[in-house]
């Protein structure tokens, strides 16, 4: 497959990818030619980046809408004040079998850009991957939600496995303390990478291997968020969403969120949805350079944080088209069309690889009150 006449985000460099099988096998500044009867793309001079890696979602909870409709001092206070206020509607996603709530959490991610996102919780039931599904890390919840943490974060078997936990996901005195709590008793010094992090501080954040900034989730429940800004010069910072249980379905509003912080650079904010996450999960991707996997989003705009669902032309996911913009249909006339659908995300038409509609209309059948973003076709 050749994608020509694209332009790097960021620098707006001129680029042109051959990818071979799974991985990106050459780079080049001049347009590429393609063998005979192989697959070849003018993307006339749009933005290229590296698919997206999301830290951290919960994929069975991406069909509740935001619960919540105060200032909370932690987790544990709006977790007790959502399922007393909040019951009914959280009783009704969970009547939807868990593998549809999955597929759709997966679906939010691809429909995004996204080409690998770290899944926290249980090990998930559904085999529809059209993404990576990162669970090769121990998911312990937290210090106060889960009761056995200690023994979980101290098992021997798991002693070399990376554990996410939320933590210090509070403004309180208490959750300044729950990160302390942590740190003393991983016992193992097992490689810990932190979520969340609202109360952390510069000599508790050099106890972890990284950290994932959630900011939208974080401004929903607590007004405030991480101060990535001065953490940043003591761990490796990535991104994740959490769940549309306390923030958009859309990615790139949380990425404006966070760049009107200015807490990172454009520069460092990209990295942290990209080649951090690679390279502290030891994933083969987050850049685009040969023999990484050929895991690439393009778009529209030509500023990159501008972008939204509708303006995605083409994700790639290992190799493979998993969504193009109705836009390409005529340069991908060899590819299997009957194994994508068809769905309107905005004014635009994606064709997005398996039956996206199907699920739609399969949810509906438990819930007939879920809206989704997008609509079929």
């Amino acid at each position: 497959m050749i994608l020509n006449n694209l332009r790097a985000a960021l620098t707006g460099d001129p680029v042109n990818i051959r990818i071979t099988g799974e991985k990106i096998a050459d780079l080049s500044a001049v347009a590429l030619g393609a063998a005979a009867g192989s697959l070849s793309i003018d993307l006339e001079g749009a933005t290229v980046l590296p698919g997206l890696i999301n830290s951290h979602d919960h994929l069975d909870f991406n069909l509740f809408p935001a619960l919540g409709d105060k200032t909370y001092k932690d987790y544990t206070e709006w977790g007790r004040y959502i399922h007393q206020h909040y019951k009914g509607e959280i009783d009704k996603v969970l009547k939807i079998p868990v593998e549809l709530r999955e597929e759709w959490g997966i679906y939010k991610n691809l429909l995004c850009g996204v080409t690998t996102v770290v899944n926290h919780g249980k090990k998930i039931k559904t085999s529809n991957k059209h993404i990576t599904v990162y669970e090769d890390c121990q998911s312990i919840h937290s210090v106060r939600f889960e009761k056995k943490w200690k023994f979980s974060l101290n098992n021997p078997i798991k002693k070399r496995v990376t554990a996410a936990i939320h933590t210090g996901e509070g403004t309180d005195i208490s959750a300044a303390e729950e990160i302390d709590t942590l740190s003393s008793w991983n016992l193992l010094k097992r490689p810990v990478i932190g979520i969340h992090g609202v109360a952390m501080n510069e000599q508790q954040a050099r106890a972890f291997k990284a950290l994932i900034w959630c900011p939208e989730s974080n401004y929903f429940l607590l007004d405030r968020t991480a101060r990535i800004d001065v953490l940043k010069s003591q761990v490796t910072v990535l991104f994740g969403t959490d769940s549309t249980l306390t923030g958009s379905w859309n990615i790139w509003e949380h990425i404006r969120l966070a760049r009107k912080t200015a807490h990172l650079t454009d520069s460092e904010l990209l990295d942290s949805i990209t080649v951090n996450p690679a390279r502290a999960w030891n994933m083969q991707n987050g850049e685009i350079a040969p023999y990484k996997d050929a895991d690439v989003v393009v778009v529209r705009k030509k500023d990159a944080f501008l972008v939204n669902p509708e303006d995605i032309l083409l994700v790639i996911h290992k190799g493979q088209v998993v969504l193009f913009d109705g836009g390409l249909e005529d340069q991908l006339n060899n590819i299997q069309h009957h194994e994508y659908s068809k769905v309107k995300v905005g004014v635009a038409v994606k064709h997005v690889r398996g039956n996206l509609p199907g699920l739609m209309d399969e949810i509906r059948h438990y819930n007939s009150g879920v809206v989704f973003p997008v609509y079929g076709k």
